[in-house]
């Protein structure tokens, strides 16, 4: 059975929105370029995770901004992310162009779970935040990898919004990645 696992760049404030910069979010831009100023074990991180996945699960809007960058780039961490399969959920997308995608339409929630059924090891999610929103609450998600940088934005759209119910975590790790903390949690479920 697989797991889904949540990785996200967060914030100290818990804001997730527009790490890269792109989305005209004035407050965005705020992770810089892994590997660059200092932040080598963090792409080191990026990479393990990409090697150990079986699979990466996107939004659409998360999956586009991937797509139109990491085919043209190479090394290892671009030729893993290029090979491994992705599965993105989308009404609208149809005809996927980065290689090994397939598209999930129809009853997401359903989707998922047949994905989950399918695949044995880690199904990735990055950024898809309003995916990772509707997977915890549907209890679909496994595990979150937080990777916190060191700056308070004081706005911008969080990771955890208001959910239907309390989400009881427990933590698994905790690491100094370069001058980031690295927290590692998994979602403790109800004995039914």
């Amino acid at each position: 059975m697989g797991k889904i696992v949540v990785s996200e760049n967060i914030t100290l404030d818990g804001v997730v929105q527009d790490p890269a910069g792109a989305e005209g979010f004035g407050r965005g831009g705020w992770v810089g370029r892994v590997g660059e100023r200092g932040r080598e074990e963090a792409a080191k991180v990026l990479l393990d995770e990409a090697l150990g996945a079986e699979a990466q699960l996107f939004g659409r809007r998360t999956y586009e901004f991937l797509a139109a960058r990491w085919p043209s780039r190479s090394g290892e961490l671009a030729h893993r992310l290029n090979e491994m399969p992705k599965f993105v959920v989308s009404s609208t997308l149809k005809d996927p162009d980065w290689n090994n995608s397939t598209v999930l339409a129809g009853d997401v929630m359903q989707a998922v779970s047949k994905l989950k059924q399918e695949l044995d090891g880690e199904i990735v999610v990055a950024g898809s935040i309003r995916l990772v929103r509707t997977l915890m609450d549907h209890d679909l998600v496994d595990e979150l990898r937080l990777m916190i940088y060191p700056v308070v934005l004081g706005a911008g759209e969080r990771l955890f919004g208001e959910t239907s119910d309390q989400r009881p975590v427990r933590l698994l790790e905790t690491r100094t990645v370069d001058d980031l903390a690295y927290l590692t949690y998994e979602v403790v479920r109800q004995a039914a």
